[in-house]
């Protein structure tokens, strides 16, 4: 559940502090400047950021509501511009009402408060509805990709109470500090933050496609910094400065940084040399008001985002107008499909069969994919969202165990682009699982060579130079990773993991690379090892006689690029399987090398689908082995559990952003079934 609770996490932290910061100030402000009878305007503000964003998370999970990327970007771009405009109104407010509370603080307060009541209210909605609008979206997304909620929702909560603790902190320790020098401070403070807001802003408008230069990088420094690091994720949820920034970003930061700064502390120097006018005027009588229930305001706060959402819930079910009912079977696979206009658009695919099904919206001429269900279940429907331009498109239908079916064509005209996936057969996985097949058996006599060199190693009383060839023969038999799923059981022979053995490493059961491990490094003599020794010699040659015959799917090979290294994270780099050598780090280094050559020779599918997606895995490889290779030295290498700190945070966060890179491999290479 950590995997899928760890995302939501960051982003809980991140966007916690970005909302968090603001409102502290605001609170302490107030707490501070004696006009407690204000904070009420603030929590109004919060309050009902927090019931927009909880009625947004409401649409979205009970109408499966769809939001395009550009659509998400623009529409958080557009509100970060807005909330920089409130904030650099409100920090040069905090400069006036420095110069006004300079003398008499308790009389003046009141007076310079008013001036920003409606402010207090809108820039606390807008600093946490942001990010709670924000926040929803993601949780959203992430528990419908996880297939559950609870992970995502725990991972985010844990980092809202830690970004409330730090703001907690901030707020303790600026009631503490002299009113005109917190009001100096904190207006810097916000002016930093704003000037990252606009920054981040902007990006999400460039994404968005309302401003251009999304790929103008001035800043690109994912090389050398990693973005899983605590102190990256505190930097970007503080300041909003990521490692790679656009030319506008980097402009509009500086530019906003040095003109509003410039003129704060300009006014902040005006102020603090003229004299306080100690003049005052008799304090006119309040005009009598009727006051309204203090209860009207937040429960309105309340309930008006959660009447919206319920209404958009109980009338969004319905399909949209332009929304098409598609049925999915063998026999009527495509009916009810007309040609729509080009653009995004939603199908309503209904399994009219008596099988779960796949269905594929695709180009009827190379079949390539521009949109899938899979698992369709009878007499159910969901929706299948996919952006359409000119050209033909037709569905099909492949019921589990029967024929594929393949619908009528229809023809769309317009512009615009739509981005298809051109599918794999099994003949184009032919010659890359030639090839490595053939890498697999070079390696496999390889190992042979060196398991035998092992055991002649024990067999003779010669422990130190069993260890080395230990480590020698353990590498060569790790990086064939790919071939796991293929060696049947020869893998449970070979490697011998303690996982479900009742006695662990006392088990009889336990054998191979890890009980010999276990052996070499805690003591135990060579006539203990000299068995289980010419047990691993005897398997590796009867797994490099049977491989051959083996049957290896195809549909393996994308996978593995991605398991292969799921495997270093759970086991290597945990140090989990590790049994006394300390030597996880060379075994992740060889997963790597394993990974490197299947991806070798999927290479030439993946760059006609995704030309982006190699450079970026390429760039991701390069990071991880730089950080192996720091662990690495004279033959010798850093036990995982002896890393510091910070060097384990960018190996595993190095790591995880090549698994997510290397995530869309499978879905690119998948085999689908055409007739």
């Amino acid at each position: 559940m950590w995997d899928d609770a760890f995302p939501s996490f960051l982003i809980g932290l991140r966007e916690g502090l970005e909302g968090g910061l603001i409102v502290s100030i605001l609170v302490a402000t107030l707490v501070r400047a004696g006009a407690k009878s204000r904070l009420p305007q603030v929590w109004t503000g919060v309050l009902a950021a927090l019931a927009l964003a909880m009625s947004f998370g409401a649409v979205l999970t009970f109408t499966a509501a769809s939001m395009s990327a550009t659509a998400q970007e623009a529409f958080g771009g557009s509100l970060s511009v807005v909330a920089v405009a409130f904030v650099t109104a409100m920090v040069f407010w905090m400069r006036r009402s420095a110069r006004n509370l300079s003398g008499e603080i308790k009389e003046k307060v009141t007076g310079a408060l008013a001036m920003g009541t409606g402010m207090l209210i809108v820039t606390s909605f807008l600093a946490v509805g942001r990010e709670g609008l924000e926040t929803a979206l993601f949780l959203w997304t992430t528990a419908r990709a996880a297939g559950e909620s609870a992970g995502p929702m725990i991972g985010a909560g844990i980092g809202i109470v830690i970004a409330s603790g730090l703001c907690w902190g901030l707020y303790r320790r600026v009631l503490k500090i002299n009113l005109t020098k917190f009001f100096t401070a904190t207006g810097a403070v916000l002016i930093v933050i704003a000037a990252g807001v606009l920054g981040y802003g902007l990006r999400d408008l460039q994404e968005g496609g309302v401003l251009p230069g999304k790929s103008a990088y001035a800043v690109d420094l994912s090389q050398s910094i990693d973005p899983g690091a605590w102190y990256s994720t505190l930097v970007q949820g503080v300041f909003n400065l990521t490692p790679t920034m656009t030319w506008l970003q980097v402009i509009a930061y500086v530019g906003y940084l040095a003109v509003v700064m410039t003129l704060f502390v300009r006014g902040v120097r005006s102020s603090s040399a003229a004299e306080p006018a100690s003049q005052e005027k008799p304090a006119e009588a309040p005009a009598r008001t009727r006051k309204r229930p203090a209860w009207v305001v937040p429960v309105a706060v309340v309930a008006v985002p959660a009447a919206v959402a319920g209404g958009v819930v109980a009338f969004g079910k319905s399909k949209p107008a332009d929304a098409q009912t598609i049925a999915v079977s063998e026999k009527e696979c495509g009916k009810g499909f007309t040609a729509p206009k080009p653009g995004r658009q939603t199908f309503q695919m209904h399994n009219t069969g008596d099988k779960a099904s796949e269905v594929y919206l695709i180009d009827p001429a190379s079949n390539a994919v521009y949109g899938e269900i899979e698992g369709l279940a009878p007499g159910t429907t969901r929706d299948l969202v996919a952006t359409v331009a000119g050209g033909s498109y037709a569905w099909r239908c492949v019921p589990t165990g029967g024929k594929a079916v393949t619908s009528t064509p229809v023809r769309v005209s317009g512009g615009g682009a739509a981005k298809a996936v051109v599918p794999v057969s099994e003949a184009d996985l032919a010659a890359p699982l030639t090839s490595y097949k053939q890498y697999v058996g070079q390696g496999l006599a390889t190992l042979v060579a060196q398991t035998k060199q092992l055991s002649d190693d024990i067999a003779g009383g010669n422990l130190d130079a069993a260890r080395t060839d230990w480590l020698t023969a353990h590498r060569t038999y790790s990086s064939l990773g790919a071939a796991y799923g293929t060696f049947q059981d020869f893998d449970k022979k070979i490697n011998g993991r303690t996982a479900g053995l009742s006695d662990g490493v006392n088990d009889k059961d336990f054998s191979g690379f890890h009980r010999i491990e276990y052996g070499l490094w805690h003591g135990q003599s060579a006539s203990d090892l000299t068995a289980p020794a010419a047990h691993l010699a005897e398997d590796s040659a009867g797994l490099q006689k049977a491989f051959p015959t083996q049957d290896f799917d195809p549909a393996d090979l994308p996978l593995r690029t991605h398991e292969i290294l799921e495997n270093t994270l759970q086991f290597e780099l945990t140090g989990d399987a590790d049994q006394g050598s300390g030597t996880s780090l060379a075994t992740a280094d060889a997963n790597l090398a394993g990974t490197r050559e299947l991806l070798g020779v999927l290479r030439p599918l993946l760059a006609s689908r995704d030309a982006q997606l190699l450079p970026r895995v390429d760039g991701d490889i390069a990071r991880v082995q730089k950080l192996l290779d720091a662990a690495h030295h004279d033959q010798n290498w850093t036990p995982v559990d002896r890393l510091g700190a910070a060097a384990r945070t960018r190996l595993n966060g190095a790591t995880g952003q090549l698994l997510e890179d290397l995530a869309p491999v499978p879905d690119l290479l998948e085999i689908r079934k055409s007739a």
